[in-house]
């Protein structure tokens, strides 16, 4: 307690992925459209992260953020005041860019965490998973209360440097820092592009 990862801890998931036998799942916070401008750098090392995985037949769970009616507002609601994802509008819209397929399980919250009132926690314990890759937006909110509470649901965390993004580097590099000392592994996406996966898609 009370170190950073080294840099080297931090690309052992190159390693990990060739030598685990439990599921991964990754789950991109599933890019709404409210946020293009923020994700559209990153979309590439997102799509890079979803097929290694695919590839090495990792399960991709998708997260969307919606709000169906002022009784899912929460402290969100005040927070920003009441500039929210609106369900059934174009904000709420879903990136074509990030690929989900039919077969992939999309799960729809209405607060910064993934695992709150989502069911998502009894599905990834539901495939089995122990382990979970973060990408997404934004970096120091979804993304990091996500792997905050995946890390204290007892899993282990990725959580990728060039696959998330938020709306200063400042914040982005803050959240980082926090994952790195005490919650994640980091990870990056141009890096682990560059694994040799035939081991991988025997698993």
């Amino acid at each position: 307690m009370g170190k950073m990862r080294s840099f080297k801890q931090q690309l052992t998931f190159e390693e990990r992925l060739k030598e685990s036998t439990d599921i991964i799942a990754k789950y991109p916070d599933r890019v709404p459209n409210y946020f293009f401008t923020i994700a559209k750098p990153i979309i590439p090392s997102i799509q890079t992260t979803i097929d290694l995985c695919r590839r090495a037949g990792i399960p991709v769970i998708y997260t969307r953020h919606c709000h169906k009616s002022p009784a899912d507002h929460g402290m969100l609601g005040e927070w920003w005041n009441g500039d929210l994802v609106l369900d059934g509008t174009l904000e709420a819209e879903l990136m074509s860019e990030v690929g989900c397929r039919n077969a992939d399980l999309v799960v729809e919250k209405s607060t910064y965490s993934a695992f709150v009132g989502t069911g998502l926690e009894e599905s990834l314990q539901g495939m089995g998973v122990k382990e979970v890759i973060v990408t997404g937006v934004m970096t120091n909110l979804c993304c990091e209360t996500s792997a905050r509470d995946a890390f204290t649901r007892g899993f282990r965390v990725f959580f990728s440097t060039d696959a998330t993004a938020t709306s200063s580097p400042d914040l982005h590099d803050a959240t980082l820092k926090n994952m790195a000392y005490g919650f994640a592994y980091l990870v990056i996406a141009e890096r682990y592009a560059r694994t040799d996966l035939p081991e991988l898609e025997k698993m």
